[in-house]
């Protein structure tokens, strides 16, 4: 067994997440998840299913808040996925309170597997553990199944904050929680203009980052980087990555690697906001 298996294997015995500092931005365009969620707590949520439905809210570009009203969640995170903010969130509440639309937003878990599966575009990761809730925030280890080992294989802990006010405030990804693969520059919620430096921490074995930039209007990513090589204990990797993106927006920079027993088998984001002009 090498020591990618190893490490991944720790991964799934772990009870609690890695450093808190979360990774994310996004909004309300990508359809809700058609998962089915199992009653045990102990057991993964698997979602084969595609996407139906799409989110309350605009499919172009992210709604404005009110006047004096921001856009951050619990006021320090960005709004990753699936709003862009506040007013987006309250047109979902109110379509939930009138017809019940798209429960799935109160679901924390089917939100964190619609995240990496629907937005970041990793479809093979297919597996949500129990959901770790603690007040307004949540964490979901999310994975997929492997031959070497009969449980889920982490691939990320991502974390949500519920979003705006009343019993029915929605699950919103802001993040994640990195520990084997960081992603640490550019820094979360700072302002750039591309291309950007971005990079991190690496502990692993030949390993291959590969990078890249979303907003939720394009349907394909904005920029991304051919495979960068490394690997070590928590020895550092950085790139720059190119991407045309709407100035005053949040964009979600996401770092992956795999290739030893899965094509996605770390994965860790961040949010910027793309300042008008290039650097």
């Amino acid at each position: 067994m090498n020591r990618r298996i190893i490490l991944a294997a720790a991964l799934v015995l772990a009870a609690g997440c890695g450093t808190t500092t979360p990774r994310a931005t996004g909004t309300a365009t990508a359809p809700g998840p058609t998962v089915t969620v199992t009653a045990s707590a102990e057991e993964p949520t698997a979602s084969p299913a595609n996407p139906t439905t799409s989110p309350g809210g605009p499919t172009t570009s992210p709604g404005a808040p009110s006047p004096g009203e921001s856009r951050l969640v619990a006021g320090r995170y960005q709004p990753l996925w699936p709003f862009s903010g506040p007013a987006e969130v309250r047109a979902w509440q109110a379509s939930y309170r009138a017809g019940g639309h798209q429960p799935w937003h109160l679901d924390a878990r089917r939100t964190a597997l619609a995240f990496t599966r629907d937005y970041l575009g990793f479809r093979d990761l297919d597996r949500a553990m129990p959901a770790k809730v603690e007040g307004a925030h949540a964490r979901v280890r999310v994975g997929f199944l492997s031959e070497e080992r009969p449980l889920p294989m982490s691939a990320a802990t991502v974390h949500l904050v519920r979003y705006g006010q009343g019993p029915d405030a929605p699950w919103e990804v802001v993040g994640t929680d990195d520990t084997t693969l960081t992603l640490t520059t550019p820094r979360y919620g700072a302002g750039v203009r591309p291309p950007v430096k971005v990079g991190g921490r690496i502990t692993g074995v030949d390993e291959n980052i590969r990078v890249k930039a979303l907003q939720p209007w394009s349907e394909r990513s904005l920029g991304e980087t051919d495979g960068l090589p490394a690997g070590g204990d928590r020895r550092p990797w950085s790139t720059r990555l190119s991407f045309t993106a709407r100035p005053g927006q949040t964009v979600t920079i996401v770092a992956w690697t795999g290739g030893h027993i899965a094509d996605v088998e770390l994965f860790a984001v961040t949010g910027v906001t793309v300042s008008a002009g290039r650097s």
